[in-house]
């Protein structure tokens, strides 16, 4: 690729993956390797969980996932390859791949001839990587620099969305403890500072976090109230 062309890639690159939630992040990324790698036809995303579950995100095609799903069951393809074991995987001509006999028989007939694997991050929960499709034959042999820029930029997305959802999480967390304590508050008669000591010593005692110590209470609140009228009468 030429200097102008790889400036050009890279301008299209950083307008297409804005950062935002992690939904938004993962179907911002698939869409720009369509849009900029070349001879990309189809991109989708795996994420290997902590327990091992292989899931597929934002995909830009329907086919991509049964063809996504062949390839964790026979545990065998670049998407696979990339997504749990192997950084980078690319395959110019799948049918007649000697690592992938199965999965390249299956991709032959949704008629996807070449197909490239590339690991975008590495956490302690969940691996992601980028599987990229092509209808043509020969594709995917070498994507030089502008596919390590796409990984760069596309990790750098993952990562602040990542970041987002933690504090949105923290922020859900921290307000439903504080549900959990003004129903402790109003139902034992309890002060601020002793309602919460009231939680976490239940949290200590079942070793159970805290989050789900106050979900379970603001849960049963709201059971309750639904138990009675509007009078405050049992049903």
């Amino acid at each position: 690729m030429s200097d102008q062309r790889l400036i050009e890639a890279a301008r299209r690159l950083a307008e297409a993956l804005t950062p935002g939630h992690l939904d938004h992040t993962l179907a911002r990324i698939t869409a720009a390797a369509v849009e900029v790698l070349p001879d990309v036809d189809y991109a989708s995303i795996t994420v290997q969980h902590a327990d091992g579950r292989l899931e597929t995100f934002a995909p830009t095609a329907e086919l991509l996932w049964d063809l996504d799903a062949l390839q964790y069951e026979l545990r065998e393809g670049p998407c696979y390859e990339a997504a749990v074991d192997t950084v980078h995987v690319t395959s110019p001509d799948l049918a007649a791949d000697p690592r992938f006999p199965r999965y390249g028989a299956g991709a032959l007939r949704a008629g996807i001839l070449s197909q490239a694997g590339i690991r975008l991050y590495e956490a302690p929960k969940a691996n992601g990587a980028l599987n990229l499709y092509s209808t043509r034959l020969g594709k995917f042999d070498d994507l030089g620099t502008i596919g390590e820029l796409f990984k760069h930029q596309s990790a750098m997305a993952i990562s602040y969305a990542h970041e987002i959802h933690n504090l949105q999480e923290a922020m859900r967390t921290r307000r439903t403890i504080g549900q959990a304590v003004g129903i402790v508050m109003e139902r034992y008669k309890m002060s601020d500072p002793r309602a919460f000591a009231f939680l976490s010593r239940l949290s200590q005692d079942y070793n159970i976090k805290l989050r789900l110590v106050a979900e379970e209470i603001v849960a049963s609140s709201g059971d309750q109230e639904k138990q009675n009228d509007p009078a405050g009468n049992s049903r």
